[in-house]
C-alpha cells in the first residue's frame, strides 16, 4: 500500500453542522478509507491553513484520487490537498536510483 497525507479545509456548511451537532469525524474518515481498500492511520484537526490532516494507506494513486473525489463531491470540503508520502527506505531507494541512472538531461541555460 502507498502512504498519503490528505490536508483539508471544511466548507462553511460543514463547520456549522459540526458546531450544531458535534460528531466523530475520524470515524467518517476511517469508513471512507476502508471503502476504497485503505486504512486510516491518523486523523488530526489542525490550526492554520487547513482544518485537518489524515495520514492513511491506500492501494494506489487512483484510489487516493477517488477517495478525495468522493468526499469532495459531498460538498464537505472547501479545499483538499493530497501528498504522496515516501518511507525513509523508499526515499533511499530513489536516491540510489538517481545515483545509478545516467540521463541526458541538461538544465536550461541562456
Amino acid at each position: 500500500m502507498a502512504h498519503y497525507m490528505l490536508q483539508f479545509r471544511y466548507s462553511q456548511t460543514a463547520v456549522k453542522a459540526m458546531v450544531d451537532k458535534p460528531q466523530d469525524r475520524a470515524a467518517a474518515a476511517k469508513a471512507a478509507m476502508e471503502g476504497f481498500g485503505g486504512e486510516l492511520l491518523q486523523f488530526y484537526f489542525t490550526f492554520g491553513e487547513f482544518d485537518g490532516v489524515v495520514i492513511c494507506d491506500l492501494p494506489d494513486n487512483t484510489s487516493a484520487a477517488a477517495v478525495v473525489m468522493a468526499i469532495a463531491a459531498t460538498g464537505g470540503f472547501a479545499h483538499a490537498q493530497t501528498t504522496v508520502l515516501l518511507t525513509a527506505k523508499e526515499a533511499e531507494a530513489a536516491m540510489h536510483k538517481a545515483h545509478d541512472t545516467k540521463t541526458a538531461y541538461k538544465p536550461p541555460h541562456g
